[in-house]
């Protein structure tokens, strides 16, 4: 932009408007460049502009000439500079130069900037690079370990600047939605006192007070209901949460969530200000506004996918086969549950090697083996299992199957939970190729469990916190040793599954003092327990706790999902390794001695 045009665009030389805000194409804040490498076209043909960024690539050109190609975090344009200059790849330099358009037949049609260089140039080296410890723009796979080493020089390549910058315009888009919503940006502390979350709290020892520790928060569960209790009515944050748990695809021991809270609502708003903030960042990302978010119940999600975050992009449900089997000669079969799925086309697309692939992979999932029929062109069955089963049993498969010729049967029998579980994973082993990869769907599961099992001593573990509301129904299943009736009864917590990735969890909290103590009883807490760990929750429930709800999710699977990425590392700054260890800074490190006696420690030696 001229300074002509800043003036009729209403901007000052510095590059705020006539209000004092800085604009969304500030000259001033252009700094030591005119423009960027990215933004230039033909329409800027004649004019004279000084650019800033890092030399990507250099080719001689003949007649004391060189073709540069010069990046920054917009693209790459072409410069024609003198070959005198000594320009290697990730110099930092300042070049001006005029736009001058390429000739016909001579436009680069996969670069942005094709259709135009820039010549005429003068060049001053800003600062001069070593030779980056990988290529930049290569196609094949970097070692993992060596990027994060030199995090700094992989932040430059094309795809760590779109998923970082998705990234920022994502939270940009979750920040206006919730704000848009009513709710209050408020944060929360770092250092807390450890309590009982679902994975092992990271420490910090207190120096002033030696043998007592801090703990670094897992969510900030407890004060986002506090502010509930202050009456600040809807609170939400963009909140760094730390978990020491084994690493995966979709973990880290760091990680950005959205956490809200919202006071006098139920589930059903709390699914509407969420899906509202989600459809805000996939319009963000993915430049569409998701319209459909379906809920699904828990049982359903477990009976009919074998999981509670199925991935709904492709079909191929569970089906139940029980009732077929009642009775049943067939001894692999007269168990509590059989249930089935069906893979189209089969048949004649899955070779014997691979169902002795997934008969292994069953087993190593806890079943016994895998049952498998292929279903002839004649709608009669070919399988080994089949001369054990009656007739009726054989016609009724294929019928409660709904399969057609060329179609491969597969079933599992057991144990329900082992049944649901095996045949889950063994429907996204063979049908996840079935998705579309560019398919967005989002499903909200409903209903949880309130406890998961059962210990020896008959008390439940609980499948979320215990400040989750029961289901109004079950309430009086909560009793004090309970036992097996305790798993009837129906949490009102809720979890949004994108793709088959669990983005999120939340619930409606107990705020009646009584219910809560029917929780901490049924949970086999005594008074005194419930009073030790979780005191200062309950007394300020007794100032006047309103009817509140929340839900967190995270940021990094968000963002990662709707990138395509696969991994949450690809779309945070500076991740930890799949080992938790950070190759940039080598964390984590031992501590000098000194330090451990400020903080009165001492390091036990390695167990033999």
């Amino acid at each position: 932009m001229s300074d002509d045009q800043y003036e009729e665009a209403g901007y000052d030389e510095d590059g705020y408007d006539e209000d004092g805000y800085e604009g969304g194409d500030p000259g001033g804040a252009r700094g030591m460049r005119t423009d960027y490498c990215g933004e230039l076209t033909r329409d800027d043909e004649g004019r004279e502009v000084t650019l800033c960024g890092w030399v990507d690539n250099r080719r001689e050109h003949g007649e004391k000439l060189a073709f540069i190609d010069l990046r920054d975090h917009t693209g790459v344009i072409q410069c024609v500079v003198d070959e005198k200059h000594d320009l290697r790849r990730e110099y930092v330099v300042q070049i001006t130069g005029k736009v001058v358009g390429r000739p016909e037949g001579m436009e680069n049609p996969f670069l942005a900037t094709g259709a135009i260089d820039v010549q005429d140039c003068t060049v001053e080296v800003l600062n001069k690079a070593q030779t980056p410890p990988f290529p930049l723009n290569s196609r094949q796979e970097i070692d993992e370990t060596l990027r994060l080493k030199h995090r700094y020089v992989d932040m430059r390549r094309e795809k760590m600047q779109r998923n970082l910058r998705y990234r920022a315009h994502t939270i940009s888009a979750i920040r206006a939605a919730m704000e848009e919503q009513g709710f209050l940006d408020i944060q929360t502390p770092l250092l807390i006192a450890s309590t009982p979350e679902g994975a092992r709290d990271f420490v910090v020892p207190s120096r002033k007070e030696p043998g007592s520790f801090y703990a670094l928060p897992q969510s900030p569960q407890i004060f986002k209901q506090l502010c509930m209790v202050g009456g600040m009515d809807r609170y939400y944050q963009l909140a760094v949460c730390l978990r020491d748990e084994d690493l995966r695809a979709d973990r880290q021991y760091e990680f950005t969530q959205l956490d809200a809270e919202a006071s006098f609502v139920g589930q059903e708003e709390v699914l509407d200000f969420i899906s509202y903030a989600v459809a805000a960042a996939t319009d963000a990302v993915r430049g569409v506004w998701p319209e459909d978010f379906p809920t699904m119940s828990w049982i359903d999600a477990m009976e009919f996918y074998g999981s509670d975050k199925p991935d709904t992009r492709f079909d191929m449900h569970l089906i139940e086969l029980t009732p077929l089997f009642e009775g049943t000669e067939a001894n692999v079969f007269k168990t509590d549950c059989v249930k089935g799925i069906v893979v189209e086309g089969g048949a004649d697309n899955i070779a014997r090697n691979r169902i002795d692939e997934l008969t292994d992979m069953c087993k190593k999932w806890g079943a016994k083996g895998l049952a498998w029929f292929r279903v002839l062109e004649d709608g009669t069955l070919d399988g080994g299992l089949t001369k054990f089963m009656s007739d009726d049993e054989v016609h009724g498969l294929v019928q409660m199957m709904q399969a057609q010729g060329g179609d491969l049967i597969l079933l599992q029998s057991g144990d329900r939970h082992l049944v649901r579980d095996v045949l889950g994973r063994l429907r996204l082993e063979v049908g996840r190729e079935l998705a579309d990869p560019n398919a967005l769907n989002f499903v909200w599961i409903t209903e949880f469990p309130m406890f998961e099992s059962i210990r020896e001593n008959g008390d439940p573990v609980a499948a979320h916190h215990p400040f989750t509301m029961p289901h109004p129904d079950d309430v009086d299943y909560l009793v004090r040793g309970g036992g097996e009736s305790l798993l009837k009864v129906r949490s009102q917590a809720y979890d949004l599954v994108l793709n088959g990735w669990e983005l999120g969890s939340g619930s409606v909290r107990i705020h009646d003092p009584e219910i809560q103590k029917r929780v901490f009883a049924a949970l086999g807490l005594s008074d005194e327990d419930a009073e030790s760990k979780f005191g200062f929750l309950t007394d300020a429930f007794s100032y006047g706790a309103p009817p509140h709800a929340g839900f967190a999710f995270g940021i990094d699977r968000l963002v990662a999902l709707l990138l395509g990425e696969t991994n949450i590392r690809e779309v945070i700054a500076f991740p930890k390794t799949q080992s938790g260890a950070d190759p940039l800074t080598n964390a984590p490190t031992p501590i000098d001695d000194a330090h451990l006696d400020d903080l009165g420690l001492r390091v036990l030696p390695p167990a033999e």
